[in-house]
């Protein structure tokens, strides 16, 4: 639907009362708008148009008290139950680093947000949400029955804006980036890799080089990498509620990472999706898009990094999980066994 042809808030209000039950996410495809716009139509109606910049959010969300965090990609989504505090500014990226709620923010892409009250069967629901230029949800934070509502009601105030206009432009969404590789770079890629101390690195390493993660993934020797099947995903969700042990879960998009650091309880499969449902900890995952995995083994001060990266069928990240190697929380030992044993994918296949 092109510019002239969008639909006007009007009809995005009639349609959404028509649709009672779609996820935003869901509404918004089915009807070729952005979640971003969606939102923007109810300002003045429950919806309040506020500050984006992480600065400003993020000091209002830290005094929420518990709240549940939300980021996701379209393959995945990571929902954590916590309270924000220990906040890190930085123009290129940010932080929120606390054990339950842990977050790399990248403000360029916190471009729109919106506070929301809604009424439902279960009662107001509040509700913040932050989307990028595209008008893509980059990170959305819920309220919950303990939460604050004098901060959230203080929030509301300090961070409005004067536009309170129930239209938004929209730049086009940006295709995601491609696997680049360059196999005459290869042997320096390889040399660099070994003299890495630390996992950040790597991207430095791959921008220098011209390529980027999974380019170079598919060109590294196996001295690093080993490709898997794309069911190891399941199997190594299923390996790491079965042996009790902690992990790192990374699940983002463009302008936010969350990662869960401890246990996976409870696996509850439905569908194509793949979900953990423990008590302040879900994971939703589309096992059907996954298209390629790696098993990775990055050089670091305090020993190999090895991780389990899935991919989507644009070479988009879907989820990353690393071992947790804290002092007295090393789970390293246990969940390299685990990454050794999920199984390759075959050579005639790849």
């Amino acid at each position: 639907m092109d510019q002239a042809t969008k639909l006007s808030p009007q009809e995005i209000r009639a349609l959404r009362e028509e649709h009672p039950k779609l996820r935003d996410r869901d509404f918004a495809d089915k009807f070729d708008i952005s979640e971003a716009e969606l939102a923007a139509s109810f300002c003045g109606q429950g919806t309040t148009r506020i500050e984006s910049h992480p600065d400003k959010v993020i000091e209002a969300v830290q005094s929420f008290g518990e709240v549940m965090a939300l980021t996701r990609n379209l393959s995945c989504v990571n929902e954590k139950i916590g309270t924000y505090d220990n906040y890190r500014s930085g123009a290129h990226a940010a932080m929120v680093l606390t054990p339950e709620i842990d977050l790399r923010i990248f403000p360029a892409h916190w471009r729109n947000a919106f506070m929301i009250e809604k009424e439902t069967d279960h009662g107001l629901r509040r509700s913040l949400h932050v989307f990028d230029a595209a008008g893509d949800a980059i990170h959305k934070i819920h309220m919950r029955d303990t939460s604050d509502e004098a901060g959230w009601n203080k929030a509301k105030t300090a961070l409005a804006l004067e536009d309170q206009g129930q239209t938004l432009i929209t730049e086009p969404r940006k295709p995601a980036e491609a696997p680049k590789s360059d196999l005459a770079k290869k042997d320096i890629l390889e040399k660099e890799w070994r003299r890495m101390t630390d996992t950040h690195q790597f991207m430095r390493l791959t921008s220098k080089l011209k390529m980027n993660r999974l380019g170079a993934y598919r060109i590294v020797g196996p001295e690093f990498v080993r490709p898997l099947e794309t069911g190891a995903v399941d199997q190594m969700l299923q390996q790491i509620q079965a042996k009790g042990i902690e992990v790192m879960i990374f699940v983002g998009n463009r302008g936010c990472i969350q990662i869960h650091s401890g246990p996976v309880e409870t696996l509850r499969a439905m569908g194509p999706w793949q979900n953990v449902m423990d008590p302040r900890f879900n994971l939703h995952l589309r096992l059907d898009h996954i298209a390629e995995v790696w098993a990775v083994e990055k050089p670091t001060q305090r020993g190999p990094a090895v991780s389990v990266e899935a991919f989507d069928a644009q070479g988009s990240v879907i989820l990353q999980v690393f071992g947790i190697g804290a002092e007295g929380r090393d789970s390293r030992p246990a969940w390299k066994e685990i990454v050794a044993s999920l199984n390759s994918l075959k050579l005639e296949s790849a």
